[in-house]
């Protein structure tokens, strides 16, 4: 057996684990265990994905196993290679190889059809003629039991003629399907002789136009799964009552190997949506702008937002493997991310939403380099040297000319400290015809620079950027998508939960020179604004960053324009 190639972070024992490390003690599928991660190539994989992914890759690889990547790619109505192609990179992305077991479902169509026939001469599958209303009409109800088709009586031969023909394209769409034999009085409904074929001109993405019939999923997954002799089959819980299905199929397909289902809740967050269609919806109706918009669940979106893969993976980690349905808390998923971060991100400066001041006492032709800290968590980060000068940006929320009790920022005749370098004191302001403040006038400490012996103290400190060598920027501000922690919830239409403030865009903002030529995925703490990433848009001429995650929870609702230093969860509280 391959061995499985990628991370796979250390998890705790579940009862997934549980399970397979007993059939390994018995001796069940010969001591094998493989699992396989079988996505269907019509959307771009969510967050809730993930957790599958770590799962079936992480089982693998606690047991000396191998995973398969396999595309069940059965209705190419809905499905493509952009799908498939961006499937592959997210799983690589996360940490995950599969080596040389990728497969697709249709590679095996041949074979599918090939069993499907069988159980047609085996009696326990028949071509059915019904319309889709007289077929819902027979079908019963949760309390009643269906009726047979009266094509359920066909004779063999009829069957396998009507079947060929299907294949040899001599029928339309919707005139027939192939339906299992199984029990239409069963009290679960998947049971009740469910479709395993149906008919569809269209040209599929693999086989291009080599067939006109195509497997169902519930047919396709498990004689896919037999096929390449997975051991455990891992899937979640909205399969439960399809586990009946799945194992008639392997057991009369007459399958040599016998995969084992094994059911598990699904990732529901809450303040998100994970319906590929509803998504879809979200794309094609432009309230995004793609797939990877930072904004969507989408693993894809998190890449771009600035989220790492380890990060997804320690969420997964820390939210388990449960058999019950539940809903984990975005907040959670966003802690994880500020953890990672902050051991990993460099420190920078940026200014959002800057003011200028000059230090009117500071020589107009002098230049120096201050010493900055690249990461305090990551002594091995090193440091590096910013420009200081006469003008330098702050942030317009770090001043208030009447300021409120225990406003340790910049205000008339107070004094903070500039992040690495001096103590700054506002002595005049400048405004516009408007009365809107463009200009600071203040003088600094020369002997107050950060790190000398001689450093007095003062209650805050604040960020800035020289207005000389600042570079100008687009700044993103990425919000949470909707509104309600429950979208749609009551019936209602998710669309009408979002958010109208999901994103800010801010241009004329300054950042560091440096950061200029970061290069687009980079990551980024700054220093008292947020974690940031550079967006694949960015150029050196044109810097784009977006904001990953605030430094802390901003949705104890805190006000934008001039939060209180005092309240409960600020940042500007200690400057």
């Amino acid at each position: 057996m391959d061995p499985i190639v990628g991370t796979a972070d250390a998890p705790s024992t579940d009862f997934i684990r549980e399970a397979v490390a007993e059939d390994r003690r018995t001796g069940k599928h010969g001591g094998r265990v493989l699992t396989r991660f079988p996505p269907e190539p019509n959307g771009f994989l969510h967050i809730g994905h993930a957790k599958s992914i770590c799962l079936n890759f992480g089982v693998a690889a606690g047991f000396d196993g191998a995973c398969n990547l396999r595309f069940d790619d059965t209705n190419p109505t809905k499905e493509g290679l952009e799908y498939v192609r961006s499937i592959q990179e997210d799983v690589r992305w996360l940490g995950f190889d599969w080596g040389e077991r990728l497969f697709f479902a249709s590679d095996y169509f041949e074979s599918l059809y090939s069993h499907a026939e069988q159980l047609i001469v085996d009696r326990l599958a028949y071509v059915d003629s019904l319309s889709a209303d007289d077929t819902r009409a027979h079908r019963g109800t949760l309390t009643e039991p269906g009726r047979d088709s009266p094509h359920r009586a066909r004779s063999v031969e009829e069957n396998l003629a009507l079947f060929r023909e299907m294949r040899a394209g001599g029928f339309p769409d919707g005139a027939h399907v192939l339906r299992a034999k199984i029990d239409m009085a069963s009290p679960n409904m998947n049971m009740r002789d469910p479709t395993l074929y149906r008919i569809r001109h269209v040209t599929h993405h693999r086989t291009g136009d080599a067939w006109c019939i195509y497997p169902t999923y519930d047919y396709a997954h498990p004689v896919s799964d037999a096929i390449e002799g997975v051991t455990h089959s891992l899937c979640t819980l909205e399969f439960e009552d399809h586990r009946p299905l799945y194992d008639w199929i392997v057991k009369h397909t007459r399958q040599p190997a016998r995969p084992q289902q094994i059911e598990f809740a699904r990732l529901n967050l809450n303040y998100t949506i994970m319906s590929k269609r509803r998504l879809l919806a979200l794309v094609e109706l432009g309230h995004v702008n793609g797939w990877d918009d930072p904004r969507m669940p989408t693993i894809a979106g998190a890449r771009r937002r600035g989220y790492t893969p380890e990060a997804i993976r320690d969420f997964c980690g820390r939210i388990g493997v449960a058999k019950k349905a539940n809903v984990v808390d975005i907040a959670l998923l966003e802690h994880t991310v500020r953890e990672d971060l902050n051991r990993r991100a460099d420190r920078a400066l940026a200014v959002v939403r800057p003011v200028k001041v000059v230090i009117e006492n500071y020589p107009d032709d002098r230049d120096e380099q201050v010493t900055a800290v690249n990461n305090p968590d990551n002594p091995a980060a090193g440091t590096r040297t910013l420009p200081f000068s006469r003008e330098i940006y702050i942030e317009r929320d770090d001043f208030m000319e009447n300021p409120p009790r225990r406003f340790f920022r910049l205000s008339p005749g107070n004094e903070v400290r500039l992040r690495y370098a001096y103590i700054l004191k506002c002595e005049r302001v400048v405004k516009d015809a408007a009365g809107v403040v463009t200009e600071l006038r203040c003088t600094y400490d020369p002997e107050s620079l950060d790190g000398t012996t001689a450093t007095r103290r003062v209650k805050g400190t604040i960020h800035w950027v020289s207005a000389t060598h600042a570079r100008d920027a687009e700044v993103r501000l990425y919000d949470r998508l909707f509104l309600s922690s429950d979208p749609g919830e009551g019936g209602r239409d998710p669309l009408d939960d979002l958010n109208p403030d999901s994103l800010e865009r801010v241009t004329g903002c300054k950042v560091e020179p440096a950061l200029a030529d970061a290069r687009p995925g980079s990551r980024f703490q700054f220093e008292r604004l947020g974690y940031f990433c550079v967006d694949p848009e960015s150029r050196p001429e044109a810097p784009v960053f977006n904001r990953t995650v605030t430094l802390r929870d901003s949705w104890a609702r805190i006000s934008r324009q001039h939060p209180d230093p005092a309240a409960p969860g600020s940042r500007r509280d200690a400057g």
